[in-house]
């Protein structure tokens, strides 16, 4: 079914239940559609359609709403700014010197669009990072105003890394923590008493096996400016900063002909040229998985670009696969490098040493990628993390012929490096996920600081002759 260009989009199948399908606003300091889309709630949308439910999706962060600004689906690779209105800062970060906004539409248009909804029976929200809670309580706040008597069940991120929290502040009827697909027939059945019937788009879905997961709905969206793909589920690292292996413990791998097949689908369906892997092991048993991926991206001749915003693991990129990467349209790279303090790294990860860094900048240059391209992520406000430690990744960075891009760090309940990122907080991060947000630099001991921000943002786009010595050395 066609995307709708004027309110709920609906999926009608007669005298089913109707499923709502949420994707909250965002409250923050600041943000951008860096490719985000909720592709497990849109995964979620896809079984249940698949399952003789109606099903309707409303996305409170859609940068093509009608009555929005008009904004080109190609620009930027897909990418681009949402609608932002200022709204007040939360409790306890008022001293923050930065406007707090609300992300994507204006609550009158989301009103509008639930009151064109004649009937729900059940309503399913999602939720990304865990400092964005405020923004899924507030949307939350709005569905249960024009349907009082609706349970709404949260699920996602925040959900399951902040279970308790979300129990206590989202509003929400039920919280869902962990995988959506493998409670959501149950959990739809138990509130709508509609006994599942699988269609003939199922292809015999199994919740253990994501080789038999429906395309996620992205036809649901106005526009489908970039495509999010999912090869495999799951990390084989540990590393104390992220939450990778708390949310998918296993590594699954989608069959790669699979794989070619769904972005083959999108492109020549829906004209679709950008593609955005969000896998966290994207390379990781690559003769097994990507580079089969890729070598039937080429077979099939698609002119199509791919990105990859959640960082590949350096050790991983050889020869054979920079050329793959290179011949199958690889446009956006980032490497998931984090700090070149090589010797120092082992209580913060163990993915990559210096000589393997070298090998493989040496690689993605041979086989054609440009510094524009190719971007190593720098960590920037961990637990006891010196400026000059920062400063001196960045020259390397710059050094190796690569751009640095700086990832500003947020503590992540129930990760290794939590507890110090818990005693080194100017804030009590225990009392409230807001307090972990990365753009206020929570693990920093002084109050957040411009200069400090410009002074590093500076070094990374190649100014080396600024002056360090004004800059606190305590920066964290």
């Amino acid at each position: 079914m066609l995307p709708s260009q004027t309110g709920p989009i609906l999926n009608v199948k007669p005298d089913s239940p109707h499923i709502l399908l949420v994707n909250p606003w965002i409250h923050d300091f600041a943000a951008y559609d860096f490719w985000a889309k909720p592709v497990g709630l849109l995964t979620l949308a896809s079984i249940l359609d698949c399952h003789g439910f109606t099903v309707s999706y409303i996305d409170c962060l859609d940068r093509f709403h009608p009555k929005g600004p008009q904004t080109d689906p190609h620009a930027r690779y897909g990418r681009g700014p949402y609608l932002k209105t200022q709204i007040p800062k939360p409790e306890g970060l008022e001293d923050v010197s930065r406007n707090f906004c609300r992300y994507g539409i204006k609550p009158e248009w989301f009103r509008e669009e639930l009151l064109a909804i004649s009937r729900v029976d059940l309503v399913l929200i999602t939720s990304f990072m865990t400092y964005w809670s405020p923004g899924v309580r507030e949307t939350i706040g709005w569905i249960k105003e024009i349907f009082p008597n609706t349970p709404v069940v949260l699920g996602g991120i925040y959900a399951s890394l902040c279970f308790d929290h979300a129990l206590r502040f989202s509003r929400a009827d039920k919280v869902v923590c962990g995988s959506g697909e493998k409670c959501i027939l149950q959990l739809a059945e138990e509130y709508t008493g509609f006994s599942s019937r699988p269609g003939v788009d199922s292809n015999g879905f199994t919740p253990d096996d994501i080789n038999t997961y429906p395309y996620p709905a992205f036809h649901l969206q106005r526009k489908i400016a970039y495509i999010p793909i999912i090869t495999s589920k799951g990390c084989p690292f540990s590393c104390a900063y992220c939450a990778s292996h708390l949310l998918n413990p296993n590594q699954d791998l989608r069959t790669p002909d699979l794989v070619v097949e769904e972005i083959t689908y999108w492109h020549k369906k829906y004209g679709v040229k950008d593609f955005v892997f969000y896998d966290d092991a994207l390379l990781v048993d690559a003769e097994r998985s990507a580079v089969l991926i890729f070598e039937g991206i080429i077979k099939c001749g698609l002119k199509v670009r791919f990105h990859t915003p959640n960082a590949v693991h350096i050790r991983e990129i050889s020869k054979k696969t920079a050329g793959l990467m290179s011949r199958a349209g690889f446009k956006t790279l980032r490497l998931g490098l984090e700090t070149t303090e090589f010797e120092g790294r082992k209580e913060f990860d163990k993915k990559v040493t210096a000589n393997e860094f070298k090998q493989t900048v040496s690689c993605l240059i041979e086989a054609g990628f440009q510094k524009h391209q190719i971007g190593a992520y720098l960590l920037v406000g961990l637990p006891g993390q010196r400026i000059e430690s920062i400063e001196e990744s960045i020259k390397i960075v710059n050094e190796s012929g690569l751009l640095p891009v700086l990832a500003n760090y947020s503590p992540i309940p129930q990760t290794e490096l939590w507890q110090r990122a818990v005693l080194s907080s100017r804030y009590d991060l225990e009392s409230d996920p807001i307090f972990t947000n990365n753009a206020i630099f929570p693990c920093q001991r002084e109050d957040f600081s411009w200069k400090t921000i410009t002074h590093l943002k500076q070094l990374a786009n190649g100014n080396t002759d600024l002056e360090t010595a004004s800059v606190s050395p305590d920066f964290c």
